[in-house]
């Protein structure tokens, strides 16, 4: 999967970039260095094996946190620690545990807050520049 003179890296790198369960991923992947040409390559056409991974699981924490819309550290705090599935997942969804809705509230509250913090500091941003304007 590599070629003579160019970069490469690790399975573990490529997998985190591509957002899917090392693993999961087939043998051959994980015991080979992927150079930037093929992961240029597994990014445009993805093989079946990946399409299925991204479609089925099991996920990584990141995306099981993104898909759960919480934080990582909310999945560790509700008792999540392994890989889930696209239907484990729904089912989670489907219906929620005190966990989930908790830390969801949470992560929308903490996702407000740095808003309400970048949206001031661009009015101040904006604030300083009509002041240098003048």
């Amino acid at each position: 999967m590599t070629s003579a003179n160019s970069q490469s890296m690790k399975p573990a790198t490529v997998a985190k970039k591509l957002g899917i369960y090392l693993p999961a991923t087939p043998q051959e992947f994980q015991d080979s260095t992927i150079s930037r040409e093929d992961f240029a390559e597994l990014q445009a056409n993805p093989p079946e094996w990946l399409l299925e991974l991204r479609r089925n699981g099991p996920h990584p924490r990141p995306v099981v946190a993104q898909k759960l819309n919480v934080s990582i550290s909310g999945l560790a705090r509700g008792g999540v620690e392994d890989a889930l599935t696209t239907a484990e997942i729904t089912a989670l969804l489907q219906a929620p545990p005190a966990w989930l809705v908790a830390e969801r509230s949470t992560h929308a509250a903490v996702r407000a807050e740095a808003q309400r913090v970048k949206d001031e500091a661009a009015k101040k941003e904006a604030k300083k520049a009509r002041a240098s304007a003048e």
